[in-house]
């Protein structure tokens, strides 16, 4: 029984490294949440993020449409890994949800 599972979760991070690698914005050294549409939830998020963050944020993207109009992708070894790429936006953008959500409820009842 524990073999199954390991053999589910082996499987399971194969399957996501390989999504991954042939996403093609790790190829630009762009992080998951930087692809992130700026909703205005997103944005509330931008706006609560430490300043350093945002500022390491705008230099990846701008690379990537550097490189996008140059037609070239980074040096492999520069490539975002998934071991290396976090969520740093994704649990902001969550809590503003939430927060949204529960005004637009207590709005709605009150």
């Amino acid at each position: 029984m524990s073999l199954g599972f390991v053999q589910r979760r082996f499987m399971s991070s194969a399957l996501q490294k390989w999504a991954y690698s042939i996403s093609g914005f790790n190829k630009l050294g762009l992080m998951r949440d930087d692809c992130l549409d700026e909703t205005a939830d997103v944005k509330e998020a931008l706006r609560r993020l430490p300043q350093h963050e945002v500022d390491a944020r705008n230099y990846r993207i701008l690379r990537a449409v550097q490189l996008s109009i140059q037609k070239d992708i980074l040096p492999k070894d520069q490539w975002t890994k998934l071991e290396e790429d976090r969520l740093y936006l994704t649990p902001i953008v969550e809590q503003v949800v939430k927060e949204r959500e529960e005004r637009e409820e207590w709005e709605k009842n009150y």
